[in-house]
């Protein structure tokens, strides 16, 4: 990897009014991707309301490139179905975590976590607005144990129903230390 800023952590919470793929219901499964990585949650059988409440986590070079959720029904001897897809938008929580009183780096040196900022404060405010973006209804991002994070309730495009929560939380590296002092021994 060229310049690995930091990881990003996205919890695929549920979805909710996914379309009918299967006879009654569908199979659904959750594939975050952007540029060459590709991330699957598990499946959940037989249900169109799925709670995955899995943890998927990209490396991210470039917070530019988009992140594209997609939603498929699984199926056995035939490619996966289709439900839906959605861009996920870092570019408000990247704004709050560089404009933030107390960026993440400076949380871990408190013992206690809580920092300056109490549990839930929140730092930007997002419009849901269907020409700008998926959301389906407002989204804020907010301190929560000493981490920053924003929820997010979007709408699939492509499809006729079918809406996914999930939250984003920045993880921060630590600085790499290059130096011939503390590079591993060669076997």
């Amino acid at each position: 990897m060229e310049k690995l800023l930091g990881l990003l952590r996205i919890r695929v919470r549920r979805g909710m009014n996914l379309v009918v793929h299967d006879t009654l219901s569908s199979d659904p499964f959750v594939v975050v991707s952007m540029a060459d990585q590709k991330m699957k949650s598990v499946v959940v059988h037989d249900n169109c309301n799925p709670e995955w409440n899995d943890e998927l986590t990209l490396a991210i070079e470039d917070p530019n490139v988009p992140i594209i959720l997609s939603v498929y029904d699984k199926d056995t001897f035939t490619p996966h179905d289709n439900i839906g897809e959605v861009e996920i938008d870092i570019k408000a929580y990247m704004e709050a975590m560089n404009s933030s009183p107390n960026p993440p780096e400076k949380e871990k040196e408190k013992e206690d976590g809580g920092g300056e900022l109490d549990d839930h404060h929140i730092i930007k405010r997002v419009e849901a607005n269907t020409e700008l973006n998926s959301l389906v209804n407002d989204s804020c991002v907010y301190w929560i144990k000493g981490k920053l994070v924003q929820d997010m309730h979007l709408r699939l495009k492509n499809v006729k129903t079918g809406e996914v929560l999930i939250q984003i939380e920045w993880i921060h590296l630590p600085p790499a230390t290059n130096s011939p002092a503390t590079a591993p021994p060669c076997t």
